[in-house]
């Protein structure tokens, strides 16, 4: 759990009460709550985020994403993200996770604006839309002048490992001053003890994904609920162990 003994932060994403859960017991220090993970997430309803803050005690950071797919919000979307940032602020939440880009690849620095005066109070992370965007110092910079509070970036690249040259000049740029680096993208044990080594980021992002099978018996061969490629028997849910192994490897970083 979060204590001022703790030098470095996990942030743990679930998408649902059992996953919270497993998160908490893990050891998380904060949750980012979304919906369908299995698609990078989306907004979360209202009775998901009401469910989770009456079984856990972790601050909570909601993903304000309105669908799946790019950060090109037309006038009415932004109009949805704005509602539910104050939906979300007037029901406690504690942090909102997002982000919008332009056509041009560069962040949408009016449109961030926007959200920040939505959220006043609440902690902000610009989200992995900062790994689209045409050119990461730049938005960094912009980031900073906005005054947003967090950044998850997997170094613009597929995971943190790979993306680990960027993460690390990004936490050098933070040290002097900034938005935290919150480095995501897959996340665990090995590469969580690779960023100690090697870069200065003190905040981790993680799933802790495990993949279950659905406990229904019939299924029917002629028909699919499921995504090209993806199975509606199976459920992703946090590995409340993957969870205590990254908790352990950043306690024992002196």
């Amino acid at each position: 759990m979060s204590s001022e003994k703790n030098r470095y932060l996990l942030e743990c994403c679930v998408d649902s009460p059992e996953s919270a859960l497993a998160a908490a017991c893990g050891g998380a220090d904060r949750l980012e709550l979304c919906a369908n993970l299995i698609i990078g997430g989306t907004t979360p309803t209202m009775a998901l985020y009401e469910t989770v803050r009456e079984l856990v005690s972790l601050p909570i950071h909601v993903l304000i994403r309105p669908r799946f797919g790019d950060f090109l919000y037309t006038e009415a979307e932004a109009d949805i993200i704005c509602r539910e940032i104050r939906a979300f602020q007037k029901a406690g939440a504690d942090g909102v996770v997002v982000g919008s880009l332009r056509p041009d690849g560069t962040l949408d620095t009016d449109l961030m604006g926007r959200f920040l005066d939505c959220a006043r109070g609440m902690s902000v992370t610009l989200h992995r839309a900062f790994d689209m965007c045409r050119e990461p110092l730049a938005a960094w910079e912009q980031a900073r002048r906005l005054g947003i509070d967090t950044i998850l970036t997997s170094g613009q690249a597929v995971s943190c490992l790979e993306g680990l040259p960027l993460l690390k000049k990004l936490a050098e740029l933070s040290a002097a001053g900034g938005p935290a680096v919150l480095a995501g993208g897959g996340i665990n044990a090995e590469s969580a003890g690779e960023l100690l080594a090697r870069t200065s980021v003190r905040a981790f992002h993680m799933s802790g994904k495990t993949v279950l099978e659905s406990g229904m018996v019939f299924r029917n061969p002629a028909v699919s609920m499921g995504l090209p490629g993806l199975s509606e028997y199976q459920l992703w849910r946090t590995d409340e162990n993957a969870v205590r192994a990254v908790r352990r490897l950043l306690d024992a970083k002196p």
